[in-house]
């Protein structure tokens, strides 16, 4: 089992909304880094939601990867603002799982929280200039989120 952490915008698509739907396929992931990332997850992987672009933002929940990769169909919809003229159904470029929703946190573990937490020291997401939609989260980190969350501490 692998763990990742995937940011999102509330505005676009919130932790509520994937509450809502209960499943949802991750589209419209266009940087090649995340996309490999994206390749390399399996059902059953655990993921933290973060949101960003907001006046605090942090990891607000988890979810569960229910689905292998596969193309992304919003690439090849010229209508949709995900198209992407170069890729074809023959060779796609960008790929999506699909996320299940598990647990919302009764408080966000803040950005800011994160940078204060050992466990965090080296994880990209506590970096400036992270601009990175997808990370991988260590067992470690993945833990400790956990136990604050538990323990009520956060």
């Amino acid at each position: 089992m692998a763990y990742w952490l995937m940011k999102t915008e509330p505005e676009d698509f919130s932790l509520d909304d994937l509450k809502a739907r209960g499943q949802e396929p991750w589209d419209g992931i266009r940087n090649y880094q995340a996309r490999n990332f994206l390749r390399s997850m399996q059902p059953g992987d655990g993921i933290f939601i973060y949101h960003s672009r907001v006046a605090v933002p942090g990891i607000v929940g988890m979810a569960e990867v229910v689905s292998s990769a596969r193309p992304d169909p919003t690439q090849f919809d010229p209508h949709s603002h995900y198209y992407d003229s170069g890729s074809s159904l023959d060779k796609p470029r960008w790929d999506l799982v699909d996320v299940a929703y598990r647990r919302s946190f009764r408080q966000c573990i803040s950005l800011d929280s994160l940078r204060n937490m050992p466990e965090f020291a080296d994880s990209p997401l506590v970096r400036k200039g992270n601009r990175l939609s997808i990370l991988p989260i260590t067992q470690s980190q993945w833990q400790h989120v956990l136990s604050l969350v538990d323990d009520g501490r956060q």
